[in-house]
């Protein structure tokens, strides 16, 4: 498997760090990644474990879950200097990302369950590329869950699917089968095949009206909406089981900041 840390850094400085170079940068060193606002920690651990591969000593870390407030450390590691700063910056920026990420679930998670205490948050596979790993890593620290992994993970019948492949036959599968309706009709039509039905574009009066007929038919299955901007989380949830939303991938870097020291 391709280690993801590898590729990050070797992207950062695939050669050698010149300014260490100039300064002639020896001996051993310890450095902090430090908070300057408050959050939830995602993939430190992950991060931890590429240091030591590598030959540094962990000091400590955060682990997935776990808040934290301004001036706290996030992750501490020590060992050579000249590593410590080939490391430092793509460490930090790696860490203010997935932080983000776990932050803003928690945020959406806490907003949705006010309302429906029962409500799952789940998100896309509109990750990033080449961070996928990490991201639904964060998702799940800030108490989300995953709406689909991957295309070979789940069944999900898009609009466009039923656009292609016309009329649906009887369907059976060892997975899940999820359908996305283009129309009331559709969704009616097919609510018995369905384990759990995409309802986007639907407004709450409507999922309000729709829901109870739909799981009067079907009475296991579960309603998701999404394309909902998440300010309007607490509107929607009490009329489904689950939103699916993409939002935290692209929540803003927290604001970290790092520190090294000769030891």
């Amino acid at each position: 498997m391709i280690d993801l840390f590898d590729l990050y850094f070797y992207e950062d400085c695939p050669y050698q760090d010149e300014s260490a170079e100039l300064l002639r940068l020896e001996g051993w060193g310890k450095m902090r990644i430090v908070s300057r606002e408050n959050g939830t920690c995602a993939c430190a651990g992950e991060l931890a474990e590429y240091y030591e591969r590598k030959g540094l000593k962990i000091r400590n870390y955060l682990e997935d879950g776990m808040t934290f407030k301004p001036g706290d450390a996030i992750f501490e590691a020590e060992g050579d200097l000249k590593l410590l700063f080939k490391l430092w910056r793509v460490s930090q920026t790696f860490l203010s990302l997935m932080c983000a990420i776990s932050t803003k679930t928690a945020s959406l998670v806490s907003a949705g369950r006010k309302a429906n205490p029962d409500l799952i948050i789940a998100t896309s596979r509109k990750t990033h590329p080449g961070s996928r790993i990490f991201e639904l890593k964060a998702v799940r620290a800030g108490g989300g869950d995953i709406h689909r992994n991957s295309l070979s993970d789940s069944i999900q019948l898009s609009q466009n699917h039923l656009e292609v492949a016309g009329e649906l036959g009887k369907l059976r599968a060892m997975k899940k089968i999820e359908i996305e309706p283009r129309t009331r009709k559709e969704a009616f039509k097919y609510v018995e095949m369905s384990n759990i039905m995409l309802l986007d574009h639907l407004s709450p009066e409507e999922l309000r009206e729709l829901g109870p007929e739909l799981k009067k038919i079907n009475p296991k299955l579960e309603l998701a909406v999404g394309g909902i901007e998440a300010k309007r989380i607490p509107e929607y949830a009490p009329f489904v089981d689950i939103i699916v939303i993409s939002a935290p991938y692209y929540a803003n870097p927290l604001d970290f900041t790092t520190k090294i020291e000769r030891l």
